[in-house]
């Protein structure tokens, strides 16, 4: 291999009998942020792992999943064993193997259900190809570091599996705080809304409205309101609710506080949140939606009524 190879972290084979979870694994693995690669003719392999990525390339040393299976151009499983071991001993890391494997009955069942036909079998009965294809396959069965029997799986707790076992830092979902103005209409992406409104507003305080959530005095305005410690629990929900979102493999979230104009109190609500995720060890990007919209009392009061004790809208 030459030196400008970009060696990946990790190389996985995912194989196993047809219809025992290989292209759920493989769905999942690239929700996870590997590189995948299905039914890739094994001749190809070492052209595949020395081939360079461009030097500002996204996919420069992520792990790399293969998909390989009875449908592979030219397969022999023997021979992809020594193919295998060959690769271990050329390059510089590690080649694993994970098989899925399942009893031929809940195979049959499968194939029942879907009305598709066995890859080995299409003009005979799924039974013949499940028995043929369980044969062919059984010396990578014998060589896989990984074996999963997905008789009594569920594709749900599949996924699950194969995120605990092959899950990096980079699988937590991508996390985003907005904020914004009711006025202004609902964030179309968000999967959770936050209504701020029930917090006294800046906005009617002559010296405060050109002013945004980001400065200190909308800050300690807002915080001055007797009902700011509900703020404290959507935090303690958030907190909760990061690492079950986590655990589903949800790959993206994001949290809306909304206002009426989206400049004083959801930017200020928005900002403390992402600050307490921080302190938490999330990562979270903060967009503060209408920030740049010109204040308007048309917005802000709705018919432009202005309220005598600068706490209702």
């Amino acid at each position: 291999m030459t030196a400008a190879a970009p060696n990946p972290k990790r190389v996985l084979l995912v194989t196993g009998l047809s219809g025992a979870g290989k292209s759920t694994a493989l769905k999942t693995l690239e929700d996870l942020g590997w590189e995948v690669v299905d039914n890739l003719p094994l001749s190809l392999l070492d052209h595949l792992l020395e081939t360079p990525l461009g030097k500002g390339s996204s996919r420069r040393r992520r792990p790399l999943a293969i998909g390989i299976d009875s449908r592979t151009r030219d397969f022999d499983a023997r021979r992809i064993v020594e193919q295998i071991k060959a690769l271990s001993g050329d390059h510089a890391f590690p080649v694993e193997t994970l098989y899925f494997d399942c009893a031929g009955s809940e195979l049959l069942r499968r194939y029942s259900e879907t009305r598709r036909r066995h890859p080995l079998a299409p003009d005979r009965p799924a039974t013949d190809g499940i028995a043929a294809e369980r044969e062919l396959m059984e010396p990578l069965r014998r060589w896989a570091d990984h074996v999963v029997d997905t008789t009594d799986t569920t594709p749900n707790a599949l996924q699950q599996q194969v995120r605990e076992r092959f899950g990096t830092t980079s699988s937590a979902p991508t996390l985003t705080i907005m904020s914004f103005g009711f006025s202004r209409g609902l964030p179309r992406n968000a999967d959770n809304v936050f209504d701020v409104r029930f917090l006294r507003n800046p906005y009617w305080v002559d010296s405060l409205r050109d002013l945004t959530g980001l400065d200190s005095e909308i800050a300690d305005y807002v915080a001055g309101d007797e009902g700011y410690a509900a703020v404290d629990q959507m935090e303690a929900l958030l907190l909760a609710l990061l690492p079950r979102y986590r655990a589903e493999g949800k790959s993206y979230v994001t949290i809306a506080f909304g206002c009426t104009g989206g400049r004083h109190r959801s930017v200020h609500v928005a900002e403390r949140v992402a600050n307490r995720l921080r302190e938490a060890g999330f990562s979270p990007t903060v967009e503060h939606r209408d920030l740049r919209s010109r204040p308007r009392d048309g917005v802000e009061g709705g018919r432009g009524a202005r309220p005598q004790d600068g706490t209702f809208e």
